[in-house]
Parts: structure tokens; sequence; C-alpha cells
């Protein structure tokens, strides 16, 4: 809404219902949302999360390093990835779908924009270079073009 309050409805269990997270739904800026789950971004750069912990509903385990966020984006199976005024990224949700970047953390740096499919991102970074995670088979091992994600823009 134009105040930065949010209006939930829908299945409960998916998001539909956020009184757990009422109280911090004030300031909202941006919202994303996977299959279950939702992500806001408040004014202040932190970020929440409700719906399905399947789906990217819980963030409670990376809920420290949720400030100073500039965007979130969704898979549509169910994780998030927040990139922060830092250029870094967090990612949270359904490991198999993204939610688990541990293996390409160390090149999620000085990151411009993500993009996702049903279950992978990608990260173009300020040098031009992509970083991909998630499932392989939905676009998450690009490393058989690696050499041509060069200069993306």
């Amino acid at each position: 809404k134009e105040d930065g309050s949010v209006v939930t409805w829908g299945n409960s269990q998916c998001g539909g219902d956020s009184s757990s997270v009422r109280d911090q739904l004030r300031g909202v800026q941006q919202i994303q949302a996977t299959g279950g789950a939702f992500a806001a971004i408040r004014a202040d750069g932190s970020a929440i999360s409700w719906g399905d912990p399947s789906c990217g509903g819980d963030s409670l385990a990376v809920q420290d390093q949720l400030r100073n966020v500039l965007h979130i984006q969704a898979t549509s199976d169910g994780a998030f990835a927040a990139i922060k005024e830092d250029g870094s990224v967090v990612t949270w949700g359904q490991p198999n779908c993204g939610g688990d970047s541990t293996w390409v953390q160390d090149q999620l740096r000085n990151v411009l924009h993500i993009q996702a499919t049903a279950d992978a991102f990608a990260a173009i970074k300020e040098d031009g270079s992509v970083v991909t995670w998630g499932n392989p088979h939905d676009g998450g091992d690009s490393s058989d073009v690696k050499d041509q994600l060069r200069n993306v823009l």
C-alpha cells in the first residue's frame, strides 16, 4: 500500500497469513514471491520473509545478514536471493532450487543483477561475468558455456 503496509490473503500456509510478521511489514518497498512464500524489503534495507518454510518463508538462518538489501529475486519453486549494497548475495529457501549458494558464495561479490528460473539463479557481476547456482537442469550449472559468459550486460 501507499503507506508501506502489506495486506495478505489466500492460502495461509503459502503466505496468505502474514500475522506472524505483521508488525514487521511496515515501510515495505519491494515484495517478491516463490510458489509458497513472500519476501519483502523494508525502507531501512532490512528484509523479512513469510509463508511455507520449505519455499523460502523462513529466513531466520540468514536474518542477521539481511541488512542493506537492494533487491530480492525469487525462483518460482522456493528460494530467494538478496543483493546487498556491497554487491554480496544472501540466499535462503529450498537448497536444490538455489537457496543454497555455498559452492559459489566466494564468487558472489560485486553482483549487479540476478535473474531466476523455476529452480536456479544467474547473477551478473560488475565485470560482466555470470555466476549460476541451483538445479543444474534448470540453469544452475553454466560450466559448459562459462567461456561465453563474459561481457554480459
